[in-house]
């Protein structure tokens, strides 16, 4: 009897691996089920999936027999060195015309790696950046695909079959070339970072500077969520907040609060470093988790280290709505910074990004999803040149409206003596970037008086000069360099 035979294979039975394969059965697709430790294929089988079309395999061999070609086999696996073994070891079973996907959080080098390693082989490689957790893997995730444009064809109707949608499109699209899908990923998730710190210097800001109990606090953010801050990560607070565990207390206080990271937060940061762009509120996102693991310093610390000694007295419901506008400030800022940096690795590395395209995929699906992602989405509809989302209309008469609440929420933190990296990045940047002169014309002499850097004039730019500025230096300068 002929073996049954499957749309697509899937690598990596983990939560994410399985409510995928759910999701692609669901939909009407035959998948074959393989991971490394084989007896999880068959607990799969019998339990998740009993009473489904999903087949299993027992190996790779197996796995690769039992598909339709063109092959397409997805990978689920840990980023790094599990991907690059499954990947050596499918080549050898795979043949031109066959699809690899790496749907982890890859790095987007080691995918500019694979497509470039994979280019004369004629089999295809697909780097997908995939957000929403296990409820959105089972029920709808953000899917973004990059890789060798060829392959798009074969996997666009399963993907665009599985995904989210908002307002009946597909929140799944094809980015671009080589590791521009895992490199959205990546700033998605680096702006997940930023979102998740911002939402907790706000609740500091609640309970230390306004006094305000767990239930008040969830509360406030049950009320946000209704509004222009509607979002996932909002609407988790607002339950975690009210959240009591078996003994009838509130949870959050009894977590330690010592924050962990992944890698792709980080990663974010390097890239932004490595392009010289400013993402600087995602950056003090990292930071902040990395301030945490101090624990043990910060503890000894805070019975040396003196803390202000100014206490608010201000009314409570105008500082909560300044607290409120200052948030949605500091998010588009954040959203911005991450497009600026999407922009220009797209231009140094040639992809085509459709920027519309990427904020449709973030709106349904992903951690970051949120409403205001629609008016990002019409902006970049409107303007596909747009140089910075500070610059459309909707989002600079936003801030217009709302920067003065920020400026009122820094300064009333600073007052207070509590931390608020974040949503202070988020206000510097914004006064950097309206800024028509900043203070680097003085840092330009510094560097030309020290090092012989050499420096520009306002009115001839692009020639590089050097001043003998002690009267006793030479006229030689060093090379010039940008960012």
């Amino acid at each position: 009897m002929a073996q049954s035979k499957a749309d697509i294979a899937l690598i990596g039975l983990a939560v994410m691996g399985q409510n995928l394969i759910l999701n692609m059965d669901s939909k009407g697709f035959v998948v074959c089920a393989y991971n490394r430790t084989v007896e999880k294929v068959d607990e799969f089988l019998n339990k998740g999936a009993k009473g489904t079309k999903i087949i299993g395999a027992k190996s790779l061999e197996d796995m690769v027999a039992k598909l339709k070609k063109p092959r397409k086999v997805m990978l689920l696996v840990k980023a790094g060195s599990a991907v690059d073994d499954f990947v050596e070891k499918l080549l050898k079973l795979l043949e031109p015309g066959d699809i690899i996907i790496d749907g982890g959080n890859s790095q987007y080098k080691d995918t500019q790696r694979w497509c470039e390693k994979l280019a004369d082989t004629g089999i295809y490689y697909i780097g997908m950046g995939v957000s929403g957790g296990e409820d959105g893997a089972r029920y709808g995730p953000s899917l973004m695909p990059g890789g060798h444009t060829k392959a798009w064809p074969h996997v666009k109707p399963i993907f665009q079959a599985i995904c989210a949608r908002v307002n009946d499109e597909p929140c799944c699209d094809w980015v671009g070339e080589d590791g521009s899908g895992h490199f959205v990923k990546m700033v998605h998730n680096g702006i997940e970072y930023g979102d998740m710190q911002l939402i907790c210097e706000v609740v500091h800001l609640m309970k230390d500077v306004l006094g305000m109990n767990q239930e008040e606090m969830s509360n406030i953010f049950d009320e946000w969520n209704k509004g222009e801050l509607n979002s996932f990560l909002i609407e988790i607070t607002r339950d975690i907040l009210k959240f009591k565990d078996s003994n009838g207390q509130y949870l959050m206080p009894k977590i330690r609060d010592t924050a962990g990271q992944k890698g792709t937060g980080k990663w974010t940061g390097i890239s932004a470093l490595e392009y010289g762009v400013p993402v600087t509120l995602i950056g003090e996102a990292v930071f902040a988790r990395c301030l945490s693991a101090l624990k043990d310093e910060r503890v000894a610390a805070s019975k040396v280290l003196s803390s202000p000694s100014a206490a608010f007295t201000g009314d409570r419901a105008t500082f909560l709505e300044h607290v409120r506008k200052a948030l949605y400030a500091s998010k588009i800022i954040s959203y911005a910074q991450g497009f600026m940096l999407m922009r220009e690795a797209a231009k140094v590395h040639g992809w085509n990004l459709n920027y519309g395209s990427v904020a449709l995929m973030w709106r349904g699906g992903c951690i970051i999803r949120s409403r205001f992602l629609g008016n990002i989405k019409e902006a970049y509809e409107k303007n596909p040149q747009l140089s910075n989302l500070l610059l459309d209309p909707f989002f600079s008469s936003t801030l217009q409206k709302t920067h003065g609440s920020l400026r009122q929420v820094v300064a009333q933190a600073a007052l207070a003596g509590v931390p608020v990296p974040a949503l202070s990045s988020a206000l510097a940047f914004y006064d950097g970037y309206r800024c028509p002169m900043l203070p680097s014309n003085l840092l330009q002499a510094q560097r030309d008086y020290f090092g012989a850097h050499t420096y520009e004039l306002l009115d001839n730019p692009g020639t590089f000069v050097h001043t003998n500025w002690t009267g006793h230096g030479g006229d030689v300068s060093a090379s010039t360099y940008s960012k």
